[in-house]
């Protein structure tokens, strides 16, 4: 599995448009965590599953710690919920 590099120019600039599109909100229905909970960058299909998606903003969605950590293990299960999302984000 390739490491991540967080000092990755092309990898920052996609974290930092994902923020951005996203608003720097946690974009799981009905989070309840606080604004200042740290934000995570979450890839939709895996970073280790998907190489050619790792740098594509419409694979990332942002999620608080709390909300990513609930979802380990059960990503293809949220898969579906976070590209609709994603597509409703295009679509406005």
């Amino acid at each position: 599995m390739a490491k991540r590099d967080y000092v990755d120019p092309v990898y920052k600039a996609v974290r930092v448009a994902c923020m951005k599109r996203d608003k720097n909100k946690c974009q799981m229905p009905e989070c309840r965590s606080k604004k200042s909970t740290k934000k995570h960058v979450h890839h939709v299909e895996t970073w280790s599953n998907s190489p050619s998606l790792r740098f594509e903003i419409n694979n990332c969605v942002l999620l608080c710690k709390i909300c990513h950590d609930s979802i380990k293990g059960k990503e293809s299960f949220y898969a579906p919920l976070f590209h609709t999302i994603i597509l409703e984000k295009l679509a406005s």
